[in-house]
């Protein structure tokens, strides 16, 4: 039986995308500001912790995990994964074009493969149906 997802429900996974997505990029751009953190220079993370690139990602991660667990709480983890997938899009368009990173034609074709993956498992239903005990008698 296939599943039909509400709009409120591709939302969701629309929010688990975007906040993952723009989330590291704004951890990464925070983190080049500030620099190395190793285990010798440990006060290096406290800095990180007030710059406001590194609180910007922090905030849409907690915001990712929040829309996350509400998708996996009416999904299969193989459905909701794999959606964050598209967020790879995302996440190279915004390192390309915002933080001007340099994007082989390795990553791109791997970012291609992906998606197309995606689309293979978003043909199928949201949620496996498990046969109950008293259907097997």
């Amino acid at each position: 039986m296939k599943h039909t997802l509400s709009p409120q429900r591709y939302l969701i996974l629309l929010a688990v995308m975007l906040t993952a997505s723009v989330g590291d990029t704004l951890l990464s751009h925070g983190m080049t500001q500030v620099g190395p953190v190793s285990l010798h220079h440990l006060g290096t993370l406290f800095i990180a912790l007030r710059n406001p690139w590194v609180i910007g990602g922090i905030v849409l991660l907690l915001g990712f995990f929040a829309s996350y667990l509400t998708a996996l709480s009416w999904a299969d983890l193989t459905f909701v994964l794999p959606s964050t997938a598209f967020g790879y899009v995302v996440v190279a368009l915004l390192s390309r074009f915002w933080l001007h990173e340099h994007i082989s034609a390795y990553r791109w074709a791997g970012i291609i493969l992906i998606v197309c993956g995606v689309g293979f498992v978003a043909n199928g239903p949201s949620l496996t149906e498990h046969p109950h005990a008293d259907d097997a008698q």
